[in-house]
């Protein structure tokens, strides 16, 4: 398998395990694959294990970053509207969380790579309006708010940041006059959607219960839709990394008339029970090693958050996509525990913990 097909195969496996049955869903592999392949250049032992796993199925990390790298380069094409394409890699990090050298350089490398940094424990709420700022710039307001009220803990030290923004333009255009309401069959029911129309040459294929079609974009963008003969959800739950890539370099030049709604999807996705659900676990635990990133040993994964925003019309599309990666702090036991057994008179403060007051003092000599 190579690494296109490798990626097909994590883009398959994640949307399987994130979409819920009967309803939409949307997210980008790209960003996610970006931030857990960060992730996984600074992690050690069992934590890199999982990702590279799942990231890849020849284990070879290098060749999965080089896709990537090359993927946020678009086709040069001046001859029409010039697409856009903006791709950060941020590692926001508290000023007194210390980094690897070798993770500065390797992030680097990255598309967009930088350390930035953000007073996550001094004050969390600005650390969130910080990042969510600079996710809001790079996918050109799509996405205004990536980290929801409260994902910024008091022990939070740390995200790593992917944005995604693409916008490109078709090379043959749905007319705006062929726009108009048609049935679209639902799980609820038959329902009208704004429904575009194009009578064109462009790639076709119909194999193994589906068929697709390849629309160009400006910029070497391609988007493929893929129409079942039968149920989605049947040929959905048999189709593989194989299958769909055959399909794909099955495509030839057709006449094809083709009747495509128009879409407009915007999907927040909490990643994390998804990855461990796919064996991505040691990352969230204390067991976790991020020593490629940093070599305080109390660095854990807590949460991994991401959204995408897609939409179509006749002109072209405009997509936008964030992962974040929150990072903690936490406590290292490094010794038994103490044994404190509360069985003779003691002393009881119920006080504020900003400022100190003391709510309630007690003496308990025979509770």
């Amino acid at each position: 398998m190579d690494v296109a097909e490798s990626h097909l195969h994590f883009s398959l496996t994640v949307h399987r395990a994130l979409a819920s049955a009967g309803e939409n869903a949307c997210f980008s592999p790209y960003s996610v694959a970006s931030a857990l392949g960060l992730v996984a250049q600074g992690a050690r032992g069992k934590t890199a294990e999982e990702l590279v796993e799942l990231l890849t199925t020849e284990g070879d990390l290098a060749a999965h970053a080089a896709l990537l790298s090359e993927a946020a380069k678009l086709a040069q094409e001046t001859h029409r509207e010039t697409p856009v394409l903006a791709v950060a890699n941020t590692l926001w990090a508290w000023d007194q969380l210390p980094l690897e050298d070798g993770f500065r350089a390797e992030l680097a490398g990255w598309p967009g790579g930088k350390v930035a940094s953000a007073p996550f424990v001094a004050e969390p709420e600005a650390a969130r309006a910080l990042i969510n700022d600079d996710v809001a710039e790079t996918t050109h307001g799509l996405i205004p708010a990536l980290l929801p009220p409260g994902a910024v803990r008091a022990d939070t030290v740390a995200s790593l940041v992917n944005a995604l923004y693409l916008r490109t333009a078709w090379t043959f255009r749905f007319p705006d006059a062929a726009t108009r309401p048609a049935d679209f069959h639902t799980p609820a029911g038959v329902r009208q959607v704004p429904t575009m129309h194009l009578d064109e040459r462009v790639g076709y294929a119909h194999a193994d219960g589906w068929q697709a079609v390849r629309l160009v974009a400006a910029g070497g963008v391609h988007a493929i839709v893929l129409l079942p003969d039968g149920d989605l959800a049947e040929a959905e739950a048999a189709l593989d990394a194989g299958g769909l890539s055959a399909l794909i370099d099955g495509m030839g030049p057709e006449s094809v008339r083709l009747a495509l709604p128009k879409l407009d999807l915007d999907v927040a996705s909490p990643l994390t029970g998804t990855l461990e659900s796919l064996g991505v676990r040691t990352m969230f635990t204390p067991d976790a090693d991020l020593g490629g990133l940093s070599p305080d040993p109390r660095l854990v994964v807590s949460d991994v958050l991401h959204q995408a925003v897609l939409r179509i019309d006749e002109q072209g599309l405009e997509g936008a996509a964030a992962t974040a990666v929150m990072m903690r702090a936490v406590s290292m036991i490094t010794s038994e525990p103490v044994d404190v057994r509360v069985d003779r008179p003691f002393l009881l403060l119920i006080r504020h913990a900003e400022t100190g007051a003391v709510y309630f003092l007690a003496r308990v000599v025979a509770p």
